[in-house]
């Protein structure tokens, strides 16, 4: 049951990649009888729990509350969308974004659980750090634009160099990391060598620093929520 359940939350799961927009595209007869057999599956692997829980037990448990919600709210989206494409109405199947709750609140995915509660509980306890980064990010973009944005510079593209505030901040989020470096301070650099420095702190606090930090807080923490899982602290 176990492995069979795995299946078809994959099978489920991979649908996104054969419907529209698709990578590989499929009919939709195809994928849509896909979808009803994983739905049909899901409600027989439910209904076997059911059978074999107390009632007050079952009917407490908010995992099988989503379940039950997320199979309705799937074959409703796949019934409207069906409805709408014979009328050559287009139409977005919104309930894709509810597919993983089915990898997460069957009872034989308590370890995914379990890593979803650390990350889940990590999240506040990084906040501060997150904030600190982006306070650093947006002042470096405000010291960028007073440096660059009145010196008329351009791209080797020919574009404006430096000379939108949002656009600096994107620019400089990227190069967090490295993935335009050196690029997005060559025209800068060909300007006046000096201006080098600049680039040069900007990438030793927020790439090295920041991001070491990041890396430590959150490693540090998922690693004491999961132990507390683990240990049994807190119930499935």
């Amino acid at each position: 049951m176990r492995t069979a359940t795995y299946f078809f939350i994959f099978l489920n799961l991979s649908l996104a990649v054969f419907e529209e927009p698709a990578v590989y595209p499929l009919p939709f007869l195809v994928t849509s009888v896909v979808e009803v057999l994983c739905l049909l599956v899901f409600f027989g692997r439910l209904t076997h729990f059911a059978k074999v829980t107390h009632r007050n037990v079952f009917w407490k448990d908010t995992k099988n509350i989503c379940i039950m919600i997320a199979i309705l709210l799937s074959l409703t989206d796949l019934a409207v969308y069906g409805v709408l494409r014979i009328y050559n109405v287009r139409s977005i199947r919104w309930s894709r974004i509810v597919r993983p709750i089915f990898l997460i609140n069957f009872a034989e995915s308590r370890q995914i659980r379990r890593a979803f509660r650390s990350i889940r509980n990590t999240l506040p306890e990084i906040t501060y750090v997150f904030l600190l980064f982006m306070f650093s990010l947006l002042m470096f973009s405000l010291m960028a634009l007073k440096l660059f944005g009145e010196r008329n510079l351009q791209t080797a593209e020919g574009l404006p160099y430096f000379r939108n505030y949002l656009e600096i901040v994107f620019d400089l989020y990227v190069l967090v990391t490295t993935a335009n470096s050196p690029d997005v301070m060559m025209p800068a650099f060909d300007f006046s060598s000096w201006y080098a420095l600049f680039f040069i702190a900007f990438v030793i606090v927020n790439t090295y620093i920041f991001m070491s930090l990041f890396l430590a807080v959150v490693y540090n923490n998922y690693k004491k929520h999961l132990k507390v899982m683990v240990g049994g602290l807190n119930c499935d």
